[in-house]
């Protein structure tokens, strides 16, 4: 997901940036080095714990990707967002989530087509897909009415945050009742299937705690890879700071959830990734816009920027487009059974385009 800076500031007072600067290349790479062997096994125990409790209560691993991994990966995002609100600045949460799901769609998505083929589970796809393509949708439904009633003094207001927040409570409570309908198919058809049923004999509230703690490792070593890397290209490898902006900065608002995805394919559990994607996108407009929204009302103009309007005329159409694509893409992949490798170009080259843009203008 795409994170403000508001959520930097979180993870600073945590792990400061200070400790990173005037660190000599070996230090800067030796932490590199170390935040990436924890990102690997952060996303390992987090994709195991989850398999696990998927295994243990018959569930699909596509809807625990769906529901437990997702609501994980975004829960950050949404406190974060309602915190920004409170304090002020609510209108970050908005762009915050609507470049989530551009990121999710088509970084995570497509580097995971390109990967591997993924699997397209007619059931979920048929549902949770439907759920994932009308958020976005109803989103963009809400921001041009509110704009066309109130022009450049259009807001989200509570209201809306309260509705967002309903549809959530409903989307969450049929994800259950889907996931027990769910259980007549065969959950587990990946490789890796022993090893998940050794993880499952373990008890739920173990399984839950590698869930946590993946999660949580996963998110500060992703600091801890940036921000060496970071220091590394400006300091010592004399990289030009709008370029590290563009690429270091832009990968690492996606690391955790990109590593999930990835690691959740080399171990053969690719419908978590699937799920992963579809839920959090459902997530980031429910559940982060609706937890907002209720928190503060949501400007759609941000008048200090050079394009106030930047909402309504990039973030909504890409978004748009890229849920229109991929739902294409569901449609093909159910009638034969898997999505093709190819899908994943026009999707990443949709999002490196959307990033490319954002810093043009920038």
């Amino acid at each position: 997901m795409r994170r403000g800076p508001q959520y930097e500031d979180a993870l600073e007072h945590l792990i400061p940036e200070a400790w990173f600067l005037g660190r000599s290349q070996f230090l800067l790479l030796l932490f590199g080095a170390v935040g990436i062997l924890l990102l690997a096994k952060g996303a390992d125990w987090l994709v195991e714990g989850a398999t696990g409790l998927a295994y243990r209560f018959g569930m699909s691993k596509v809807i625990v990707g769906a529901t437990i991994v997702s609501l994980g990966t975004t829960s950050p995002e949404a406190a974060v967002s309602v915190m920004a609100a409170w304090s002020g600045e609510p209108g970050l949460a908005l762009g915050n989530a609507m470049g989530s799901v551009i990121a999710d769609t088509g970084l995570i998505f497509g580097i995971g087509c390109l990967m591997a083929v993924l699997p397209a589970d007619r059931f979920v796809l048929s549902r949770q897909g439907w759920v994932q393509f009308g958020s976005g949708v109803l989103l963009a439904a809400l921001c041009y009415g509110a704009f066309a009633v109130s022009g450049d003094h259009a807001e989200l207001g509570r209201w809306v945050g309260y509705l967002l927040l309903a549809l959530l409570a409903a989307y969450m409570y049929i994800s259950v009742k889907w996931s027990r309908e769910h259980r007549s198919g065969e959950p587990f058809q990946a490789n890796g299937e022993a090893e998940v049923e050794q993880r499952s004999s373990e008890g739920p509230l173990k399984l839950s705690i590698f869930v946590l703690i993946g999660l949580v490792v996963v998110i500060v070593s992703s600091r801890v890879v940036i921000l060496s890397v970071s220091e590394l290209a400006e300091v010592h490898w004399h990289v030009p700071k709008v370029v590290i902006a563009a690429t270091l900065v832009a990968l690492g608002t996606s690391l955790p959830e990109l590593v999930i995805g990835i690691t959740a394919v080399l171990k053969g559990h690719k419908e978590i990734l699937v799920g992963n994607v579809i839920g959090a996108d459902i997530l980031n407009v429910l559940f982060v816009i609706g937890a907002s929204a209720a928190a503060a009302p949501l400007p759609l103009i941000e008048h200090s920027a050079k394009i106030p309007r930047i909402a309504l005329y990039v973030h909504l159409p890409t978004m748009l487009l890229i849920l229109v694509l991929f739902r294409i893409f569901i449609f093909s992949a159910t009638r034969r059974g898997s999505f093709r490798r190819w899908y994943g170009i026009p999707l990443v080259a949709i999002y490196i385009a959307y990033t490319v843009l954002q810093y043009v203008i920038s």
